[in-house]
């Protein structure tokens, strides 16, 4: 049977959404002010295809991560997330689980934070969200890479400059706020995953995580090879969202410094010679 309020509530968040708050360029010749179903298929990371069998109730089993996705590219409320779940049939997760909605509050501290890179994750430093500044600083990553602590423990090709030194206090902070997250959220099935895996995985991770430590990961000076713009050392700040257990990762410059400068051009290369998509991504 065609899920035809499901489709309805997409057409209708859709409307409401202006690309210009979405981070695209609004073009000329538009018909409605809202988003088009490839503007929302491009910032959900899905089919625009899908998005039309979904609108047009020929699509009636969305998974949760589809859901998810759609709710973040519609910048939605936590109830209209939550009404939008219970239209595509599924439970809206619940308190046991890592909180991954991005509230419109957050989406719209993004909007104004345009010229410095950022990027959002949850609690289970899962990257939900980057803008464009930060992808062309820090690279694109993809599928299960898009986990910080699985990409430093399995995929340590990084343009941050490491020694072994803060190598290793960097893995034993994920791990122990990583311990933290699961202690808090019991209940959520892919941050079991993930812990089964890396531990299976990593000799370093499994050993980490048998020593019982706790704690979090915190703000940092890091030095970053950028392979356009050279050597960049930027501040590196890790800030709590109230109530979502979202962290903000800003990454700054000292005003007047080379860095700055370079932090600039990379603003101005990024969505050109770089190859990085004009809008903030899904992670």
């Amino acid at each position: 049977m065609a899920n035809t309020g499901l489709g309805t509530a997409l057409r209708h968040w859709r409307d409401r959404v202006s690309p210009q708050a979405a981070g695209l360029p609004a073009g000329s010749r538009r018909r409605a002010a809202g988003l088009r179903r490839e503007e929302l298929a491009q910032l959900a990371g899905i089919s625009a295809d899908y998005v039309i069998r979904l609108e047009q109730g020929r699509a009636t089993s969305p998974s949760a991560q589809v859901v998810e996705a759609l709710a973040r590219a519609l910048r939605l409320t936590h109830d209209e997330r939550t009404h939008l779940f219970r239209l595509a049939g599924l439970a809206p997760p619940g308190p046991g689980t890592v909180p991954r909605h991005i509230t419109p509050g957050v989406h719209r501290m993004l909007d104004r934070l345009a010229g410095t890179p950022v990027a959002v994750f949850d609690a289970a430093w899962n990257q939900l969200l980057a803008n464009p500044l930060y992808t062309a600083l820090m690279g694109e990553w993809h599928g299960s890479d898009l986990n910080g602590v699985r990409r430093n423990f399995l995929s340590p090709d990084s343009r941050v400059r490491d020694t072994p030194g803060s190598r290793d206090a960097l893995q034993a902070a994920l791990v122990a706020d990583l311990r933290r997250t699961a202690g808090r959220y019991p209940e959520d099935r892919d941050l079991r995953a993930l812990i089964t895996d890396l531990r299976r995985l990593s000799t370093r991770f499994a050993e980490l995580w048998d020593s019982g430590a706790v704690g979090h990961h915190e703000s940092a000076r890091k030095t970053i090879d950028h392979p356009d713009v050279g050597t960049l050392t930027l501040d590196c700040d890790v800030l709590s969202v109230a109530g979502s257990d979202l962290r903000l990762m800003v990454y700054t410059a000292e005003p007047g410094s080379e860095e700055a400068d370079r932090l600039a051009l990379l603003d101005v290369l990024g969505t050109q010679s770089l190859g990085v998509e004009e809008h903030p991504r899904r992670s």
